[in-house]
This record gives C-alpha cells, sequence and structure tokens, in this order.
C-alpha cells in the first residue's frame, strides 16, 4: 500500500513504534531536539485542538462553555506540557472535571503523548500542517470519550444540547433517583425504567 493511502492514524502509530525501536522522535535523539519538535507541534496543533471543543461548545454545550489554554509550559517532573480546556456551568456545578486536551512530553518519557481528562495515551508525532490536520479525529474522539465519560461521572443533565430538547420518545427520560440523590442508572443493579 502506498504511504499516502495509509490512514493518518496509522501513520501515526508506525511513527511511534519506529521511535521506540530507534530511540529517536522526528529523527531527533537528544532530549533537547525533540522538546523542539514538541514545542512545534504544540503550535501546529492548537487551531486543531481549539476546533474540536469549539464544535463542543456550539453543538453540545450551546455555547455556554469557556475555552481556555495553558500555553506550552515546564511540569515538576521536567517534562512539558500544553492543555486545551473547554468548562461549562453544568460541568463546575456537577463538581467535575472539565474537558481536556492535552500535548504532554513527561520528564521521564521517550516521547510525547496526546491525552484527554479520562482518555490517555496516543502517540503525539506531528511535525507538519498535514500532520497535525490528520489529528483532527483523534482529537475529535479524545474529546467526545472524555464528554461520555464525564457524563458517567454526573449524569446527561450536564449537557446542555441534550436537557434543552424535549425528549423525542414522549416519555419521562429523567432517570429515577434514590433517597441519596444517586441517579438509579449509577447503582450496580440495573434500573426499572430501560
Amino acid at each position: 500500500m502506498p504511504e499516502s493511502a495509509i490512514p493518518a492514524y496509522i501513520t501515526s502509530l508506525i511513527r511511534h513504534f519506529e521511535d521506540l525501536r530507534d530511540g529517536t522522535h522526528g529523527g531527533s535523539a537528544t532530549r533537547k531536539d525533540k522538546e523542539a519538535h514538541f514545542e512545534k507541534a504544540v503550535q501546529l496543533l492548537a487551531p486543531i485542538a481549539r476546533q474540536v471543543l469549539i464544535e463542543i461548545n456550539r453543538s453540545l454545550l450551546l455555547n455556554t462553555g469557556q475555552l481556555t489554554e495553558t500555553g506550552l509550559r515546564r511540569t515538576a517532573d521536567g517534562g512539558l506540557n500544553a492543555s486545551w480546556v473547554l468548562s461549562w456551568p453544568e460541568q463546575r456545578a456537577a463538581g467535575i472535571d472539565p474537558i481536556m486536551l492535552q500535548a504532554y512530553f513527561g520528564g521521564g518519557f521517550h516521547h510525547p503523548h496526546l491525552r484527554g481528562t479520562t482518555v490517555h495515551d496516543w502517540p503525539l508525532n506531528v511535525f507538519s500542517d498535514e500532520d497535525a490536520a490528520a489529528q483532527l479525529s483523534i482529537l475529535r474522539a479524545i474529546a467526545s470519550s472524555d464528554l461520555h465519560n464525564l457524563v458517567y461521572r454526573a449524569d446527561y443533565r450536564i449537557v446542555p444540547a441534550v436537557t434543552a430538547n424535549p425528549p423525542l420518545c414522549g416519555h419521562n427520560s429523567t432517570p429515577p433517583s434514590t433517597t441519596d440523590s444517586t441517579p438509579a442508572w449509577r447503582q450496580a443493579r440495573p434500573p426499572t425504567y430501560l
């Protein structure tokens, strides 16, 4: 199969595994050079990460969210990271973490990765605008999985697009709750409303 026909996520994995085999990242062996690649990757990835979080904010949070960015920063372990975070009123009221897209290069790591709040560790192999654009589907999957997992930690009511629209099936879509306000669907036994 010609390299151009290989899906971007496969190319990313191949680069990742070759880096492990060769002890390099982007052709570089020293930490300093690898960090320079990472800094450029963060710059290239930033507009893609913002796009994903803006899409979620517009479509699911009904423009109630707040997007914040950390920029590149040094971590306590000597590594580097950059984060793009989307928080919103219902998430904060529920006391759960926001949706986060993070590029990080841990101090003891061989090469950098992407992660979310609840979804961890996808290889970060971005060296060009094309590589960054090819991460769009990966970042969408990370952010969507995060939102799914955050709903599990709270409930569907943290998603304004769901609570703003009446149920399509015509019956009450609010899960029954126990006396301690734990939604029944979060209990170990199967809920009766399914």
